[in-house]
Parts: structure tokens; sequence; C-alpha cells
């Protein structure tokens, strides 16, 4: 799904504030769920769900299901040079990313985590 990945595909899959903020805040926290995307973006919940699936489209993210809950993380198969923008890109704009970073991290009732089975 990932043979795809040109910078041409990824940079416009990328060329939405929602998307690139999504996959900052996924990369910075390993995984996230509808609700707190949601929540850390100030957005409707159908709006982020349209932006995280075009996201799994495109092959950037992966999701699983656990109970109620729908968790997206980087897709396992994504090139390191993809890896290596997302990681730059949030190294060198925590200060534009932070008012999403902190609702993130104020939410209560944020859902339990179990491992994957892998």
């Amino acid at each position: 799904m990932t043979d795809h990945l040109t910078p041409t595909t990824v940079f416009k899959c990328l060329a939405d504030d929602n998307r690139v903020r999504m996959m900052l805040l996924v990369t910075r926290e390993g995984e996230l769920c509808v609700c707190e995307l949601t929540c850390a973006l100030n957005e409707s919940q159908p709006k982020v769900s349209r932006h995280l699936a075009q996201l799994r489209n495109c092959g950037l993210l992966a999701d699983r299901r656990q109970g109620q809950w729908v968790y997206y993380r980087l897709h396992p198969n994504l090139p390191d040079w993809v890896h290596g923008v997302l990681t730059t890109v949030l190294e060198a704009n925590k200060h534009w990313l932070s008012p999403d970073a902190k609702r993130l991290d104020d939410m209560g009732d944020r859902p339990e985590r179990v491992a994957a089975c892998c």
C-alpha cells in the first residue's frame, strides 16, 4: 500500500492544515483515537474522520479497532524518508502545533490503550 508513496503523493495528501496537524500529533503521540484528535483539533468528529480516511487511503496512516475506539498510527510500512520529514517538521514547528498539543494534553477521560497484538 505504501509502494506508491512519492514526494508528490505525500505532499498532496498533506496539503491540508488539518491533515498536517493530525499527522504531526500522531507522530508525536505514536497513536491517537478519533475522539482525541477531535478534541486536539477542536473540529467535528465527521470532519476529523473524513481527513483520517484520506490519510489512511493515501497509505500514511493505519488503524486498529479496540472495543468502541478506532486508533490511528503511522503506517508500519511508511518509508524512512517520510518518517524523517514528519519528525523534522514536528521538531521545527512545536510552537505551531502547541495549541493542539495542549488541548490533547489537557483532555480528560482519554481512552485506555491495550497493547496491540502483532
